[in-house]
Formats: structure tokens, sequence, C-alpha cells
């Protein structure tokens, strides 16, 4: 990493003369329309300082100019990945908490996997982790609840994530522990499952309730969430990711960022969203936060400017939040997690502080009241204020579309539902007119708005690859034919947009990174293929990237090009193995 202390205003010079590093003889993709390819480019102090033909960088070559011959290799921007979770899916495992190990486990898995971990780990502690799917139980004729789980350990506190991570089931000891009974009050962002004659919860907590279980659990340990993010960071160098987004942070995890920040292994840009609301684990210095003590963690890569939160549900409970009535019901339209007023003073408010609103909608209702909440706040605080992002945006009513252009509002889409997959296919159940609309990247297209694509891990893959795949082809990336999945696909041309310039845009920097341009951050990726010269289907979810290079850093080396060299790389040869 660069020097922590070498920092310099806009009237101090920065170094001149010949570049620190330079790549000949490749094919660059710029995603500069004015000129989008290009032979070579030339980076000094973390800039590109020269963006064209050989001949055009060949005045910056010096002794100590480091000369990469690409060799007619594929370059392009690097990449964004505007939604994930690598504390959630990686901490309980370093904390040692139980985990399934299966995708779409059966329950007998769970059954099993649970005895184990509690034979491993003798005592009266709790077994927490990670996962059940709901769509198993029901293919085996079960409904989880506390019954099942009480058949399995009765003695101990027992809780286990759904895969969605929009519910929990829990047996009854981890009830009592909770205090949660028939008489507990339901979290506005949140509910619990009761029995429809006597009220009794069922075990399973939906959204924000199963914080109430968290709340009573000693908190995840700050080694187990440090090394949780410096893998996901490392992972995500050596995918090409130069900016992502970690969405649900807390003090505790906010700490973590900054510990490895300040040991110089922070390879992506992060923006930290903190949680609105006790939406998987407890916030106690959410006020403070908000009022200001984010800005203690801001540097060069890291900020907690933003805030997410829940605003409905998720598809397996059929809580996201619909315009009309779910399939088959009359009135049920899913679970709005706030009311129109909360959401609406919530929005006005972080606008007008400068803090980027994440909402998750999943429902075409919820994102309704969210475009609804924005334009107020435009028509209050001005229309240049902070870019708010409609998060997983799974279903979007037609007439919302241009919308996401007129208020600013980034469209960003998971890539789980894509493509046809078993987990895709239990979650198609908005009816077949909304599932033709979903993930509708073309429709804000089409009507001049930006979509960004977030992995939403662990929900789906961490590889953003595979939803790059996804986006042009809306087919199985693994051979598995299965047809075409819902939703209209989109160009090459359009994907990498995606990926990269309204990644940048998505977070605010567009007019310094995003693009390969003379006077940005010197942001690339060296990959194995040129994307213009294979088929999509099958050869773009598995495309390999050479280097990454961060504002001039070199943050990954698949081969250990720049071993024996000044710039040899935060990270390199190897990945961690999820």
């Amino acid at each position: 990493m660069s020097a922590m202390t070498d920092y310099r205003s806009s009237h101090v010079p920065g170094p001149r003369g010949a570049a620190d590093l330079v790549f000949l003889n490749g094919r660059i993709y710029t995603v500069n329309e004015a000129e989008p390819w290009a032979q070579a480019v030339a980076i000094r102090n973390g800039s590109f300082v020269a963006v064209g033909a050989n001949d055009d960088v060949a005045e910056f070559i010096g002794p100590r100019t480091q000369v990469v011959d690409l060799d007619g290799r594929f370059v392009m921007p690097g990449i964004y990945d505007m939604h994930t979770h690598p504390d959630l899916k990686l901490a309980p495992g370093y904390s040692g908490y139980l985990e399934v190990g299966v995708s779409d486990p059966t329950p007998e898995q769970v059954r099993q996997a649970i005895l184990d971990y509690a034979a491993e780990h003798p005592g009266d502690g709790w077994v927490y982790g990670q996962y059940f799917v709901r769509y198993t139980f029901k293919q085996a004729g079960l409904v989880p609840s506390r019954q099942w789980l009480d058949s399995v350990l009765p003695d101990r506190p027992v809780a286990i994530l759904d895969r969605s991570w929009g519910c929990m089931m829990v047996n009854s000891r981890a009830l009592e522990i909770a205090g949660i009974d028939a008489d507990t009050v339901d979290p506005r962002h949140g509910y619990i499952e009761r029995d429809s004659v006597t009220g009794e919860p069922t075990g399973i907590l939906v959204d924000g309730a199963y914080a109430l279980i968290h709340a009573a659990m000693p908190p995840t340990p700050q080694h187990a969430l440090k090394r949780a993010y410096r893998e996901g960071v490392w992972f995500q160098s050596g995918h090409g990711v130069v900016g992502t987004k970690y969405v649900h942070v807390c003090e505790h995890r906010l700490n973590a960022l900054k510990a490895i920040d300040q040991a110089g292994e922070l390879s992506v840009r992060v923006e930290a969203a903190i949680s609105w609301q006790d939406d998987i684990f407890p916030v106690k210095r959410r006020w403070e936060l908000l009022a200001g003590e984010r800005h203690f963690y801001r540097s060069a890569r890291l900020n907690a400017n933003a805030v997410k939160f829940h605003f409905d549900g998720t598809h397996e409970s059929r809580s996201s939040y619909l315009s009309t009535a779910w399939p088959g019901e009359e009135r049920w339209r899913g679970h709005l997690n706030l009311t129109p007023e909360h959401i609406t003073d919530m929005v006005v408010d972080m606008d007008r502080r400068g803090i980027r609103v994440i909402a998750h909608c999943t429902g075409d209702g919820a994102s309704d009241l969210f475009l609804d909440a924005v334009a107020t706040a435009r028509r209050k605080n001005g229309p240049d204020g902070v870019r708010h992002q409609c998060a997983h945006s799974t279903t979007l009513l037609d007439g919302n579309l241009p919308r996401f252009a007129a208020l600013n509002v980034t469209a960003e889409f998971s890539p789980v539902g894509w493509f046809p997959s078993s987990f895709a296919n239990a979650r198609a159940v908005f009816g077949e007119d909304r599932m033709q609309r979903a993930y509708n990247f073309k429709g804000v297209f089409d009507h001049g708005g930006v979509a960004v694509m977030g992995t939403d891990w662990p929900v789906s893959s961490i590889n953003p690859w595979i939803g790059f795949e996804a986006m042009i082809t809306r087919q199985n990336p693994f051979g598995e034919e299965q047809g075409s999945f819902y939703g209209a696909p989109i160009t090459l041309e359009q994907a990498i947009r995606v990926m990269t310039i309204n990644g940048a845009w998505c977070m605010g920097i567009e007019d310094k990174a995003g693009s390969i341009e003379t006077g940005k951050s010197a942001d690339l990726i060296v990959l194995d293929r040129n994307l213009f010269e294979v088929e999509p289907k099958g050869n773009i979810h598995n495309t390999q990237v050479q280097i990454t290079v961060l504002e001039g850093e070199i943050t990954w080396d698949r081969n250990g090009e720049f071993d024996a060299s000044a710039h040899a790389a935060t990270w390199r040869r190897e990945l961690p193995n999820f």
C-alpha cells in the first residue's frame, strides 16, 4: 500500500516526471465513450497520466518505471459489488458457530449438524449458526418450528438462520432465554410467527424480530470480524473488485474494518452502511454514529456515510411488500417494516445530513414508497442531494422506472434470481406477471436510470462474474440447461457499465473512478480472456482476474508478475477458500 502519510492538498504539487507503472500492448476497454479502446496506460502517483497508444505513453517511461507488456491481454476498469455481507457469512464460522455446510440442506442434514455440533461443544451454551432452508422442509412435508428443534435438542438454546437471512428458527429454550412469549410485542420491522389459536411463538422469527435472539447472545468476537473482512476484501480483490458496500454495520464491525484499513490490507474501497434498526444484530451506538461519530472511521478507502435497513421482508416468508395482494390472497400484501410516515421523515432527514439511504425493497410496493420518500426529500432539500439506493429492486412497477433517473436513485439488483436454479425457482413466488418484470435492468436503462449489481453474499455467491454472465444471458452459467429465466437480458456493453462506471456513480465517485481516463484513479483489471471475443454463456462466470490495480497499487497478482518488484501485490497467487 502507498505510504500512509504521503497526503497532498490541492496546492502541494505531486511528483512529476516518469510514471511509476506503464502497461503496453493491451486490448484496453476504457468505458470512456470518447475513447473506448486503448493500447497502453501510464500511472503515476495513483492516477492515469496517459491513456492511448504505446507511443502516447513512451515519454513517461523512465529508469525506475516498471513496464508491463500485456502481450494482447484484455484490460478493463475495476468492478464494483454494491451489496454484500462478508461478516454475516464468514464471522460465524470463525467464531466457532455451527455451519451446516450444505447450500440447500434437508431437515435431516440440519438435524445431524446440530447433534454433531452439540457433541463437539458440550455444555449448556448456545448452538447457533447457519443454515436451514424453508422450502426443503416443505419438500419433506415438515414445518420448521420450535417443536421440530425441541425434538432435536431441547435442553440447550438453538438458533438457526435461514439461507435467505429473512428469518431464524429457534427452539423453546432460546425463546425462554430471550424472554419471547405470547405477550411479546412484534417489532415494527419484523414479526414473530405465532400459533393462530394460542398466540404462542412458533419458533420462526421474521426479519428484525430475530435481532431479539441476537441481543440475548454474546456479540460476535472482534477477531472473527477482522478475519471475515480481511478475507472478504482479499477474495474480492482477486476477482477484480475495487469498490464495494458492506451493508449492515455496527460499531464493532466498523472497528474491525478500521483495523484492517490501518494495517494496509483494505484493498477495496468500502462504503459501510450503519443499520437503521436492529435488523440483524444490536447496534448500541447507532445515534452517536449517525450524529457524526461515523467520520472517525473515514479514510481514502473507508467511509460509513450510509444507513441501511429493511423496508420489507423476503420472498420465502411472503413478507415482501407488494402494491397489490399476494397471489392466492385477498388482502395480504406482505409486511412493511416501517410506517410510510417513518420512511419519509427518515429519508428526508438522512438526505439533509448527506447520509445515503440504502433501502431493502424486494416488493414493488416497498420501492414505490421509497421513491415517494426520496421525491419528498428532493422537494424539501433540493434536487442535488446524495444518491440513495434501492437495494434488490426485485420487482418494480412500470410507472416507477422513469423515477430512478428523475430522482437520482440507484436501482441495485442481486443476482440470486437472474438465472434458473433450484433456489431461484423456489423464490419465483410473486406470480407470473410480476416475475416477468423481475430484475428489470433493461427497464431502468430504457428510462435513463442507473443500475448496479450487488452479490448480496451470502444469499448468492460473492464471485461477481457469475452475476455478470447472468445479466447478459439470464441462463444458468454452469451448463445445467434449464432455459432462460425471468426478465430481459442486457448487452455486454451495458453489463460492463453496470459493473464499472455505474458502481462508481453509486458511490458518488464517477468523476474520479469507474473508467480508464487520464486524470482518474488508476484502477484496472487484467483478465485471462477478452470478453468481446467469447460466447457469454459458460465463458464469463469463470473469468480469471490476473492483476487488479487500485489507485496505482497492485492489490492482486495471480501469477506473481510483480513479486520481485517495488510493486509487489497486497494479495497474490492463492485466494481464501470459502
